[in-house]
């Protein structure tokens, strides 16, 4: 399985959306230019993000984004939700099936019960993170490169 770069993307967004002071907003464009994204992709998440509830759109001249929860209530795997949504990660296709020439009645898939459980374990550990700890973390792990990244955020954030 690989993740698609909408959902990193995505999470590092909402993470300087964060940084954001109340009433401020940041415009999309500056946001799709700090990740190095297409401005016409990223529009696309942003609108999936804004869909999922966990950030606002304020439209107009002085327009952006924002976080529409707090921080501790975002989770990693929510915003996986809404850019990638709800699908199993695993669909047995019925090659064991059609390999040992089962019956419908006798179908099976060994790798459904392991795949279902390392989904399990993997959504859990999504679950469990959130902005707010992701945030601590960078602040803990780069303070210099996230205070040049809020000042970043000051400078472009509109009133």
């Amino acid at each position: 399985m690989q993740m698609k770069t909408g959902v990193e993307q995505s999470v590092y967004a909402i993470l300087m959306l964060n940084m954001l002071p109340d009433r401020a907003v940041l415009p999309g464009e500056a946001i799709s230019q700090q990740l190095g994204s297409s401005p016409t992709y990223f529009q696309k998440l942003l609108r999936k993000l804004v869909s999922a509830d966990l950030i606002t759109s304020v439209a107009g001249v002085k327009g952006g984004f924002k976080l529409k929860r707090k921080p501790e209530e975002i989770r990693v795997y929510d915003v996986y939700l809404a850019i990638e949504g709800q699908q199993s990660l695993y669909s047995p296709s019925g090659i064991l099936d059609d390999m040992l020439d089962l019956e419908k009645e006798d179908e099976c898939c060994l790798l459904t019960d392991l795949m279902d459980e390392a989904e399990s374990t993997w959504k859990t550990v999504l679950e469990r993170e959130t902005i707010k700890s992701l945030h601590e973390e960078s602040t803990k792990r780069f303070p210099e490169k996230i205070e040049g990244l809020r000042e970043w955020v000051r400078e472009r954030m509109v009133l």
